[in-house]
C-alpha cells in the first residue's frame, strides 16, 4: 500500500510539471514579439531567487560534494541553457505550442543515445526501436523541406536533444551523489548570468501585461522544477516519466482554447507515433522490472531452499 501511494504521489507530481510547463509555453507565446533572451531571463530569474532562499534553509546549503563534479555541473547548465533558447525560438515561431512540446519531448530517447556514450550503458533492442519510431514521429513534425522555414521545427527537435543530453548529465550527477536542488540551482543561475548581458543590450520596454505574462512564465517554470523534483523523490522515472507526455496534451488545450491554434494533420500523426513509443518504451521497461524482481524473489527462494536442506 505504502509504493502504491508512493507511486500515486510521484504521477500527481509529474502531472503537475506537465501541466507547468505547458502553461510556461504559453505564457512565452503570449508574451508576443520580445527579443529571446529577454524571455529566457525571466524564466530563469525567478527560478533563481526561489532556489537560492530554499537552500538558505537546507542544512548543507550551496555545498557542492566533489569539485570534480563542476564539469558536469557545467555541461547541463550550458546545454540546458542552449536547450531552452531553441525551445523558446520553437515555441515563438511554430504554428502551435503543441508542437514545440512534443519536439522537446524527445528528450528521453536521446538521453538513451547519450548515455551509450556518457555512461557507458548499452540499449537493448526494443529500446533503439522505440528511439527510431520516435523520430520518425518527430519528421512527421518537423515535416522537412528545403526553406529556412523549417528553422522553427528543426530548434524543437534540437531542443528535444539538448534536453537528453541535460538530462542524462542530471544522471550522472545523481549517481555521484549531488543533491537536485543543487543542480536546479546552479543551471537557473547560469542561465540567468548568461542570459542578463543580452537581456540588457537588446532590452525592450514592456507593456504591464507583457511584463505579467513572462513573470507567470517564470512562475510556471519554478513550479515545474519543483513538481519533477518531487516526483522523482517519490517514485523511479522509469515508473513515471511517460506522464510528462501529458504536457502535450495539455499544450494542445492551452493552444486551442487560447491561442486558437489547431496542430495539422501530419502534426498529429506525429503526436501520435511519438507518444506510441513512449508509451511502449514504458510498458516495456515495467515488463523487464517485473521480469528481474521476480528472477530475485525466485533466487531468494532457491537459496532459502538450500539453507534448509543443509
Amino acid at each position: 500500500m505504502k509504493i502504491s501511494l508512493q507511486k500515486s504521489l510521484g504521477i500527481l507530481f509529474i502531472l503537475g510539471a506537465a501541466a507547468s510547463f505547458a502553461a510556461m509555453n504559453l505564457f512565452v507565446n503570449m508574451a508576443g514579439d520580445l527579443p529571446l533572451m529577454q524571455k529566457v531571463f525571466f524564466r530563469n530569474a525567478l527560478t533563481v531567487v526561489v532556489v537560492f532562499f530554499a537552500l538558505l534553509f537546507q542544512k548543507e546549503k550551496f555545498r557542492v560534494y566533489d569539485k570534480r563534479n563542476f564539469l558536469w555541473f557545467f555541461l547541463r547548465s550550458a546545454i540546458g541553457f542552449l536547450g531552452v533558447v531553441l525551445n523558446f525560438y520553437a515555441i515563438d515561431n511554430l504554428a502551435s505550442i503543441s508542437d514545440a512540446s512534443i519536439l522537446n519531448k524527445l528528450s528521453p530517447f536521446f538521453a538513451i543515445l547519450f548515455s551509450v556514450f556518457l555512461l557507458r550503458e548499452k540499449p537493448s533492442i526494443p529500446e533503439l526501436i522505440f528511439v527510431l519510431v520516435a523520430f520518425a514521429g518527430a519528421m512527421c513534425v518537423v515535416n522537412p523541406h528545403f526553406d529556412l522555414s523549417v528553422l522553427p521545427a528543426l530548434s524543437g527537435f534540437l531542443s528535444g536533444a539538448c534536453a537528453g543530453f541535460a538530462y542524462t548529465c542530471v544522471r550522472i550527477l545523481a549517481v555521484k551523489g549531488e543533491r537536485g536542488i543543487m543542480t536546479v540551482f546552479l543551471f537557473a543561475l547560469f542561465s540567468t548570468v548568461v542570459s542578463l548581458p543580452f537581456f540588457i543590450a537588446f532590452y525592450e520596454p514592456m507593456t504591464l501585461m507583457q511584463l505579467m505574462w513572462l513573470l507567470l512564465a517564470g512562475v510556471a517554470a519554478t513550479c515545474g522544477q519543483f513538481f519533477i523534483t518531487a516526483a522523482y523523490r517519490h517514485a523511479p522515472a522509469k515508473e513515471i516519466a511517460v506522464f510528462d507526455y501529458a504536457q502535450v496534451l495539455f499544450a494542445a488545450i492551452l493552444g486551442f482554447f487560447v491561442l486558437a491554434q489547431v496542430p495539422t494533420i501530419l502534426s498529429i500523426v506525429g503526436y501520435v507515433v511519438i507518444l506510441g513509443a513512449a508509451f511502449g518504451r514504458w510498458g516495456y521497461e515495467m515488463r523487464r522490472s517485473a521480469r528481474r524482481r521476480l528472477l530475485t524473489k525466485t533466487d531468494a527462494s532457491r537459496q532459502k531452499s538450500s539453507g534448509e536442506s543443509g
